[in-house]
Order: structure tokens, then sequence, then C-alpha cells
């Protein structure tokens, strides 16, 4: 009984030492927590480096505090000028939600309208104030498509940090 309980003891202990120590790199636009981004090992990253010219896709293996370890290169947090967040920064899908809103908020309500034209006097008319109404959503829809972040710019003070979680 005692050899149970010390190995299921060791078994947690183990276990959460292994949840404490999960390194990352910080991409840090300023101090707000919103504007951090996080790459764990495992992850792909894209990013342009000064040696490079153009983005390059790649998988992070592990993390030193120096250097990134990728599947295909070494890098220094330094060497890297911007890093692809299209996908990473949680604003984006605010801003890509916000974009569906607006534009199928504009076409329902054309659709909606059309439909029922066709309903109730057998042709195609659409009322001017809702066509107004409509064209303003999917033109506010369409405007906010530039609107998301691209690219997270290494010039800032904060920049691209390595951060080492382990107990060493």
């Amino acid at each position: 009984m005692k050899s149970a309980l010390t190995a299921t003891l060791l078994f947690f202990l183990f276990v959460g030492a292994q949840a404490q120590s999960r390194d990352f790199i910080l991409l840090k636009r300023g101090s707000n927590q919103k504007s951090q981004i996080r790459f764990y090992p495992g992850e792909d990253i894209t990013y342009k480096s000064k040696k490079l010219g153009y983005f390059v896709t790649d998988q992070i293996v592990s993390v030193d505090k120096d250097f990134i370890y990728l599947t295909e290169n070494i890098l220094s947090p330094a060497d890297i000028e911007e890093v692809d967040i299209r996908n990473k920064d949680p604003r984006n899908r605010t801003m890509r939600n916000l974009t569906a809103l607006f534009l199928g908020a504009g076409g329902i309500l054309l659709t909606v309208e059309a439909v029922n034209s066709l309903y109730q006097t057998s042709e195609l008319e659409i009322d001017s104030g809702v066509a107004i109404t409509s064209g303003i959503l999917i033109g506010t829809g369409l405007a906010l498509l530039p609107l998301r972040y691209k690219t997270f710019k290494n010039t800032s003070g904060y920049g691209i940090q390595i951060i080492l979680m382990r107990m060493e």
C-alpha cells in the first residue's frame, strides 16, 4: 500500500514538474497582455530574418536562453525582423468575426427584402432604405477586411523574448 501511494505521489510530482517547464517565445508590443503572442515548441512559426529577405515557415523544436532551434535553422531573436501573426493573434479572430457579421447581415437583409417583395408583389423590388442599409453593412464589412494584424515587426523596445520556465 505504501509503495503504491509513493509511486502515485512521485508520478504527480513528475507531471507537475513537466507542466511548469513550458518554455516559449514571447512577441511583445507593449506591457498590455492582449498585445502579447506566445509561440511554444512544436508550433509552426513564419518569420523573416535579416539574412533572408522573404518569409520562411518552420517548426520550433526547442528554445534556449539565446537561440531558437527550428527544424531547418537556428535563430537568435535579434535576427528576426518580422513574424507572420495572421493565424496566431486572437484579435484577428475578433476582426474576422466582425467582418463576417457585417457582410452576413447586409447579405441577409438584401435577401430577405428580395424574397419578401417576390412573395408579396411577384416582382423583384428592393426598397431604397433597405438597399442603403444593406449597402452600408456590406461596405463596413469590406472596410474591415484589411484591418487585421498581419505581421509583428521586431522594432519595439520589448521585441521578441525567450521565456524559460524550467526549474534548474
